[in-house]
Formats: C-alpha cells, sequence, structure tokens
C-alpha cells in the first residue's frame, strides 16, 4: 500500500503538470500579444502580416486536428505514456523558442517564420496533448472514482490559465511598457519551457496503463485493427462530434470570451472584467471535483442531464445579466461556469467509457479537436459579430441549438459509471477479431 499511493501521487502531479503547462503556453499567447507582436512583424510587408495572420487566426487551431490524430496513433499504437511525454516536449520547445527568438528588427521576415512554426508545433501538442491524458487518467483511475479523477484535465488545465491571466498583471504592472515591449514578453514564455522540461521529466517516470498494457499484446498481432475498429465504430465519432460542439461554445462563451464581450459591447471596465474571468474560472475550479464526485454517485448520464438543462434554461437571463458593472459578470460566468462544470468534469470519463481501448486516444481525439477547431475556435468572433449587427441574442440561440444537439446525444449513450475498462477492451478485442474473421 505504501508503494500504491506515492505512485498515484506521482501520476496524478505528471498528468496535472503537463496539462497545465500546456493550457499555459496556449493561454500566455493570447495574453502577451500585444507586447511581442510588433518584435515578429512587419506592418509594411505584405509577407509578414500574412504571415501574423495564419499564426494568430489559423495555425493554432488548425494543427489540433492533426495533433489529435498523430499522437492519438501513438497513444494507442505505442502507448499513452509516450504519447503524453512526447506533446509536452514538443510544446515546452515550441514556448522556448517563441521566448528566445530573434526578433523581426534582427533577422527580418524569418522572425515571423519561427513565430508561426512554434505557434504550430503548440498546437500539433496541445491538439495530442488532451485526447492522451484524458484516456491515461481514466485507465489509471479506481472506477469507482474516475469521475473525480476525470475533474483533474479541467482543474489543472484552468490552473494554467489562471497562471498565465495573473502573471500577465503582475508582469504589466511590475513593468514599464517599454521594458514589456523590450524583454518582459519572453518571460512567461522562458518559464513555460522550463516548467515543460520540468514535466517531461516527471511523466517519463510515469507507468503505463494497465489497460493498454493488457491489449497491447491482441493489438500487435494486426497492425491494421486499429483503423478497422474506427471504421466500425462511426457512432461514436459522431457522438464525440454531437458531445462536444455544445459544451465548446458554451466554454468559450463563457470561460474566455466572457471578460472581452462584457468589455466591447457591455462597456466594463477592463480591469474590473479581467479581475471578474479571474474569479470566476475560481468557482469553476471549486466545481470540477463535486461534480466529478456527483458523477461517481449517480451516474454520467444524469450529470450531463442537469448541467445541459441548466445552461439551456439560464442562457437568456444569464446574458442579460451581463451589464455595466463588473460584479454583474462576475456573477453571470460563475453560474454559467459551475453548470459548464458538470460537463467538463466528466468528459474525459465519458469519452474514454465509451471506446474501445485500441482506439480510445485517436478515436476521442480527431473528432474532438475537430469539434473544438471548427465550433470552439469561432466562438469568440461569431459572438462578436452577431452583438456588433445588432444581434446578440443569436448568439445565445446559435448556443442553445448546439447544446440541445449534445442532449439528444446524451440519449444514445449507454450509462457508463464504474465500467471496467480492462473488460471493455476484451470485449471489444473479441468483437473485432470475430468479424474480421
Amino acid at each position: 500500500m505504501t508503494s500504491v499511493v506515492p505512485d498515484r501521487r506521482r501520476t496524478l502531479f505528471g498528468l496535472g503538470a503537463g496539462n497545465a503547462m500546456e493550457w499555459f503556453d496556449w493561454n500566455v499567447y493570447a495574453t502577451f500579444a500585444s507586447f511581442f507582436a510588433a518584435q515578429f512583424f512587419n506592418a509594411h510587408s505584405a509577407v509578414s502580416a500574412l504571415l501574423s495572420t495564419l499564426a494568430v487566426f489559423a495555425v493554432g487551431f488548425a494543427a489540433r486536428p492533426v495533433g489529435g490524430w498523430v499522437f492519438g496513433w501513438i497513444a494507442d499504437r505505442k502507448g499513452r505514456q509516450l504519447a503524453m511525454s512526447l506533446t509536452v516536449a514538443i510544446a515546452a520547445a515550441g514556448s522556448l523558442v517563441i521566448g528566445l527568438s530573434p526578433t523581426y528588427g534582427q533577422i527580418g521576415v524569418w522572425a515571423s517564420v519561427i513565430l508561426v512554426v512554434a505557434r504550430l508545433a503548440q498546437g500539433l501538442a496541445h491538439g495530442g496533448e488532451l485526447p492522451s491524458a484524458q484516456t491515461y487518467i481514466a485507465e489509471v483511475a479506481p472506477p469507482a472514482r474516475r469521475g473525480l479523477w476525470s475533474s483533474l484535465i479541467y482543474f489543472s488545465g484552468t490552473c494554467g490559465v489562471l497562471v498565465g491571466t495573473l502573471l500577465g498583471a503582475v508582469l504589466s504592472g511590475v513593468l514599464t511598457h517599454e521594458q514589456m515591449l523590450s524583454y518582459g514578453w519572453r518571460i512567461p514564455f522562458i518559464l513555460g519551457g522550463v516548467f515543460g522540461i520540468y514535466s517531461l521529466y516527471v511523466r517519463l517516470r510515469m507507468r503505463e496503463t494497465e489497460v493498454f498494457q493488457a491489449s497491447k499484446k491482441d493489438a500487435a498481432k494486426d497492425k491494421g485493427q486499429i483503423w478497422q475498429t474506427i471504421k466500425q465504430n462511426p457512432k461514436l465519432l459522431a457522438q464525440v462530434v454531437g458531445l462536444t460542439v455544445g459544451a465548446t461554445v458554451i466554454y468559450y462563451m463563457w470561460a474566455v470570451a466572457a471578460p472581452s464581450y462584457a468589455i466591447t459591447v457591455r462597456g466594463v471596465a477592463p480591469t474590473g472584467a479581467l479581475w471578474a474571468g479571474v474569479f470566476a474560472n475560481v468557482v469553476f475550479l471549486i466545481a470540477l471535483p463535486l461534480w466529478g464526485m456527483l458523477s461517481d454517485r449517480i451516474g454520467r448520464k444524469p450529470v450531463l442531464f442537469i448541467a445541459i438543462a441548466g445552461l439551456l434554461v439560464l442562457s437568456f437571463p444569464l446574458n442579460a445579466m451581463v451589464g455595466h458593472e463588473a460584479w454583474q459578470l462576475f456573477v453571470a460566468m460563475s453560474i454559467a461556469l459551475v453548470f459548464m462544470a458538470g460537463f467538463s468534469s466528466i468528459g474525459p470519463a465519458v469519452y474514454a467509457e465509451i471506446f474501445p481501448t485500441r482506439i480510445r486516444a485517436v478515436g476521442v481525439g480527431v473528432p474532438y479537436s475537430i469539434a473544438v477547431a471548427a465550433f470552439g475556435g469561432t466562438a469568440p468572433y461569431l459572438q462578436t459579430l452577431f452583438a456588433g449587427n445588432g444581434h446578440p441574442s443569436l448568439f445565445v440561440i446559435y448556443g442553445i441549438v448546439l447544446m440541445v444537439i449534445s442532449a439528444l446525444v446524451v440519449f444514445t449513450l449507454p450509462e457508463t459509471r464504474g465500467v471496467d475498462l480492462r473488460e471493455k477492451a476484451e470485449t471489444a478485442d473479441r468483437a473485432v477479431t470475430g468479424s474480421g474473421a
């Protein structure tokens, strides 16, 4: 028993630290973009301007589905621990490259190229991190506590986002604007890279999951069975997309874009809006493990239905609640994120519990990343577009429609609370072997 507890602690820390670092890297790019943009791009150069557009708006999200495919395949063929180690190593390298890169004034357009390549690497890593880490945590968690353990994914990720936001507030308060433009923007990227190297060290010491080890022998007999199993389970891929489209839009709407929306559309003071966002995400952190524990007691489907129902009923009232004061934004965000936590906390468990072991990572990673890129990546833009045209309610309706789709998908899911993933793997493997005979 004494050796099991430290091993579990190392597992949870390795998962949480690496995941937090990748979310930190993803967030600080947006947080510090206004300080380093002039260091990488020349406004008078058409080539540099194009690279800037690709880097900021396209490369990161476009790379995520590719990362989900590549690292999902590695996780299902070579192991979850290897895939997670590679994603954190690539993310750390991308962060260090940005933090140490020469500027446009030193090497010209090559600075823009370096930034695009580094951001591409981070997008690939982030797209591969979530399915690999979600699969790992679901497979190592005790079946009776898998809901609670799976909440670590968004808990650690949100911690990374909050640290990046707070670091931005601290540095901009301590350093002058000229110092931020000169070298201050490099600090978060270098810190992210260094912490990423440490996270890599921790992950290299983590053990492979027993569920994957048990299925590895059978999987090695037929290298084509991963793709065969994927083709035989199109319903599972569609369920991942259907579950994700509603949740990702609502998450980006309230956890990511709400402060900017409140500042630009509702006229909330920037400092107050940003702090409202920070404290609302703290409420989100508190709610995550509570929903996870509840799902371990009453089931995954009831928790998903409660979360969806709350978001559907409160969508218009919460949107109307966001007025001209920061406290109104905080209250609206907190309520929305409490219900959103019901979805986010158990998502990794739900995804893992419906898939066979041999396609669990790639089967989740590809459709999940596509849905996030297509719907989550465009959510802030659509929200601002509708509001700018005088129809903010259209975006609320858009989110409601997608949440209804997610609710319909939940009806199609089996209740998987406490399912033994090893037995599920053996059953699925026998089915595939039999169908291919």
